[in-house]
């Protein structure tokens, strides 16, 4: 896939990898991670929507979940959406990933950081799964 780019928003490096976030003139802002495109405004919705709810729906009554992941926003916002949800951890090691989402992709994909029923935590996933295995019940990995 190729796409026009309009104009560069954002070019850095974090700790953990190069992210890009550019206008294109066909699918709107693109989130680029280590030259592989994660997200375009155009169409993100179509992969959060069923990584989130085929799951969401699949389990009886998810109260308590965590995302593995998901710096862009996109299953949190999804997520947030269920009502009978109460708390939601999202675990992305990445800090860059998740400040570049709330900035450029505040009205699209990070439109739930603020909710008060999330915490963000910022560590390797699989440490955190392995402290607190007892307590996580639900998950999506994204």
């Amino acid at each position: 896939m190729s796409l026009q780019v309009e104009k560069i928003l954002f070019e850095g490096r974090s700790d953990f990898q190069d992210v890009l976030v550019f206008q294109s003139s066909t699918y709107g802002r693109v989130l680029v991670l280590d030259g592989v495109i994660q997200l375009t405004e155009r169409d993100e919705y179509a992969y959060q929507e069923m990584i989130t709810h085929l799951p969401m729906h699949a389990h009886p009554d998810p109260q308590s979940v965590l995302i593995v992941g998901g710096g862009d926003g996109g299953v949190l916002r999804e997520v947030c959406r269920h009502a009978g949800v109460q708390r939601v951890t999202m675990c992305e090691i990445d800090p860059m990933v998740c400040e570049v989402a709330k900035k450029f992709f505040a009205t699209s994909t990070a439109t739930a950081f603020d909710d008060p029923r999330v915490t963000l935590v910022h560590q390797d996933a699989a440490q955190f799964v392995k402290d607190f295995r007892d307590e996580v019940r639900f998950a999506s990995a994204n």
